[in-house]
């Protein structure tokens, strides 16, 4: 029998085991998680199978909200560290990117109320770090050169981890649209960033927007999307 590790499987409660609850994955191409209230303890557990730990990853997704608050869009906690990776907004203008509880800081312009799209991705062996934003890349930097992401993971959409599977603070919760999440157990090359910003042909993935297993836990409707020009 296939012994893999899952993310996100079966969260009892912080602390807890994770069980098996198979859940057969859904094309959610061209529809969104709406994440109506705010603030709100909902979220969305993703799961996949991860063979080994991580030495590189790629996360890529595309958010629309009119918070101004700070905010968590993807956490991924292991029992031995909460912010294994994490994708978090803590204001306007500003994302950062946490590898094993270590961070980096990406400002991006301040625009208008529109989607936003992001991708960053880690590399153990240098500890560079990259960042796209709606399509274009920032200044890489630094973080955690030889870590070691860990394997059996709750991952989730729309809350911060303080502990394994739990341990949320709502101010942190997202309220709005999300859409388009990706997890890579390797760096995506330039051509492959642009075109998940473009939401053209891409790699198979440990997560799959079009083939997504996950679970809503509270508040969350799959809705279509409204806007389906994304590109540039």
């Amino acid at each position: 029998c296939d012994t893999a590790p899952l993310l996100g499987m079966g969260l009892g409660g912080p602390g807890s085991p994770p069980t098996l609850q198979p859940i057969n994955p859904a094309d959610l191409y061209r529809k969104v998680f709406v994440f109506r209230k705010d603030p709100s303890n909902a979220y969305v557990v993703l799961r996949a199978k991860l063979e080994q730990p991580l030495q590189n990853f790629t996360v890529c997704l595309r958010s629309y909200t009119d918070l101004t608050r700070p905010y968590s869009l993807f956490s991924y906690a292991t029992k031995a560290q909460d912010n294994e990776i994490l994708l978090f907004k803590p204001k306007p203008g500003e994302y950062r990117l946490y590898v094993g509880g270590k961070f980096v800081t990406f400002r991006v312009p301040e625009g208008g109320r529109d989607w936003e799209h992001v991708c960053a991705s880690w590399e153990s062996a240098t500890g560079i770090a990259e960042f796209w934003f709606n399509g274009k890349p920032w200044p890489r930097k630094g973080l955690q050169r030889g870590y070691t992401v860990g394997v059996e993971a709750a991952v989730l959409l729309g809350q911060e981890q303080d502990a394994f599977g739990g341990g949320f603070d709502v101010y942190n919760s997202f309220s709005g649209e999300l859409a388009d999440v990706y997890l890579w157990d390797v760096g995506l090359s330039p051509d492959k960033m642009r075109a998940a910003y473009q939401s053209l042909r891409l790699p198979p993935a440990v997560l799959a927007w079009k083939s997504l297993s996950y679970e809503v836990k509270g508040d969350v409707v799959v809705k279509p999307r409204l806007r389906e020009v994304l590109g540039p």
